[in-house]
């Protein structure tokens, strides 16, 4: 009896670092071999290289301006990681990193303590593969690690709601749910998971309870100092300030980038049912069980299981409450899909023994592996219309173009051999080994050749060498990878994207020009083509490259005649990094 225990529980260590060594594999593969990307990770790391430069880590500037559309500790996070890495390339991708192997563990761990150690295990390895998840993993977003402290606050209410009472437990959900409020608003959706529990206690279910009344306050008080981490030095700071910028700050970030963002939303406008068409397509190869679970989830919810009723009922508050606006988008409800895979996990051994799943994975393999294989094929074969197309609108070389269509082949032929080396009651390794293939290839060699083209790295080398190492530069009509990029500080006038905000660009090159009339230094403009004043001298332009599908050239002092543009009186602003 002993020995049988010795050996269970060496073999269940064997499958959590088997779990893992994927899970690093498959989300580690490429760090290190591209630069941030558009639209966002460029911008969070600029800001947190701000945070390095310039030692402010409360109120966080974009070029001049002060940066009020989320809150800064997941540039905190970043920042850390990158000076502990020596560099932004090496180091803007670690957090997403951990925060994405803590959420498998947290998935794990309620799973085996919810059921046992194999559906712990299923439902990691479910999260793991689907293609929302992974995705996100392997980027710099705040997202994963939103999602990590969201599945900390539901693995913490559900041991003590589930398998309590456990106060610890209890305040963990709690200051989990504040850390992940203050991280972005949506974390204080953690708690709703409450809901459902009180519901099942009302009714008298089984298995459910919070554990009296006397010590409930605890939860809240975690909450409470949780978010004072960031709001309590935030809000003393505007209190002690008599500066209106920065109350209109406080009162961007703590209401209109909330509450307005969420009951007017001014973007990404999508119909109700949108979400769904998200579980449908992003959740998989999860969401293939659907039509089986179904059926089987309501017969374990008549049974009074609670375990189904607080996780489904959370995953289903999450989708309506994203649902609901008008701007949606289809990261809002990747929260619920770890209590998804976990409500999943008990039911996929017995699925997996059935004919009808086992077929609809491997035709999910298939389809997979003969869209890629086609799509390659396409462009190696010459499809002049799929091939001018690429070369155009993401302006790929056509020996970078090449690569990615050979690239693109492997991934095909790979997956289409797994589907036909596991079969049957294997097309679940099936799905697993042609999705990583297909993500660690990607990674290792899609990354660096992406990277040319998605990255103004080149371009900014060529912008130093041009102006010299003496002269001075501003920038109109930027992007935050330009800033990131350059070799030293960078006048700016205002954010420069037009027509999705920012300052206008007429008024930013009224400041620029007068900025360049200023003695001193030899003074340079990098702009926008498509920004460029019509009174600009263009002979006298210098073409530095296309980054991102739009072309940038510099303005060389005495390109501007007198009066182009006309002054408006602008001040001249700090240089920024």
């Amino acid at each position: 009896m002993t020995d049988r225990f010795v050996f269970d529980a060496a073999r269940s260590r064997r499958d959590v670092v088997l779990l893992m060594l994927a899970a690093l594999l498959v989300i580690g593969a490429g760090i290190g071999l591209r630069d941030p990307w558009p639209t966002d990770e460029p911008r969070f790391a600029l800001l947190s290289k701000y945070i390095l430069d310039s030692g402010e880590w409360l109120f966080l500037h974009r070029g001049d301006e002060l940066y009020s559309d989320k809150p800064p500790v997941f540039m905190w996070l970043q920042a850390a990681f990158i000076a502990l890495a020596g560099s932004v390339r090496a180091g803007f991708l670690l957090p997403s990193l951990l925060a994405s192997l803590g959420t498998l563990a947290l998935v794990y761990d309620l799973g085996r303590r919810l059921w046992t150690h194999r559906v712990g295990l299923v439902a990691a390895w479910l999260l793991l593969f689907a293609l929302q998840f992974t995705f996100q993993a392997k980027r710099a977003q705040i997202d994963p690690t939103l999602l990590f402290l969201m599945t900390l606050a539901n693995y913490g209410l559900l041991r003590h709601l589930l398998r309590g009472p456990d106060w610890r437990m209890w305040c963990l959900g709690w200051f989990a749910a504040g850390l992940g409020t203050i991280t972005k608003g949506a974390g204080a959706l953690s708690l709703v998971l409450l809901l459902p529990a009180l519901l099942a206690a009302a009714q008298g279910w089984r298995g459910v309870g919070f554990g009296g009344l006397r010590r409930l306050w605890l939860g809240p008080l975690a909450f409470l100092l949780a978010s004072l981490a960031w709001l309590g030095p935030l809000v003393w700071s505007v209190f002690l300030s008599d500066d209106p910028v920065l109350r209109d700050y406080l009162h961007t970030i703590l209401y209109h980038q909330t509450v307005n963002r969420y009951a007017s939303s001014w973007d990404h406008h999508e119909p109700f049912w949108y979400q769904l068409g998200v579980v449908a397509t992003l959740w998989l190869p999860a969401a293939l069980a659907l039509p089986w679970a179904l059926p089987a989830w309501w017969r374990r919810l008549r049974r009074r299981d609670p375990r189904y009723l607080l996780l489904l009922g959370w995953v289903a508050m999450v989708v309506l409450f994203f649902s609901v606006p008008a701007g949606k988008r289809d990261v809002y409800i990747m929260p619920a899909l770890p209590m998804f895979c976990l409500a999943l996990a008990p039911l996929v051994p017995g699925l997996m023994r059935r004919a009808g799943p086992q077929r609809l994975l491997s035709g999910f393999v298939l389809a997979l592996g003969a869209i890629t294989l086609l799509a390659g094929l396409a462009v190696l074969l010459g499809n002049p219309g799929f091939e001018r197309r690429l070369l155009v609108d993401r302006g790929i070389g056509a020996s970078d173009l090449s690569l990615i269509a050979w690239l693109v082949t492997a991934m095909g032929a790979w997956a289409l051999a797994c589907a036909a080396l596991w079969r049957g009651r294997r097309a679940m390794q099936a799905a697993a080994m042609a999705l990583g293939g297909i993500w660690v290839l990607y990674s290792l060699v899609a990354f660096p050749v992406l990277d040319r083209h998605s990255s103004p790295r080149g371009m900014m080398t060529e912008v130093a060498r041009v102006i010299g190492p003496d002269a001075g530069l501003a920038a109109v009509a930027w992007r935050e990878q330009q800033l990131l990029h350059a070799d030293r500080p960078v006048h700016t006038f205002g954010f420069g994207p037009q027509p999705r905000g920012g300052r206008p660009w007429p008024e930013q090159w009224a400041a620029a020009a007068a900025w360049q009339a200023s003695p001193g230094e030899p003074r340079w403009i990098l702009s926008l083509d498509d920004a460029l004043p019509g009174c600009v001298d263009r002979t006298r332009l210098v073409a530095v490259g296309t980054s991102n599908r739009r072309t940038w050239s510099l303005v060389p002092p005495g390109a501007l005649p007198a009066g182009c543009p006309a002054a408006v009186g602008h001040a001249v602003l700090a240089p920024s990094r």
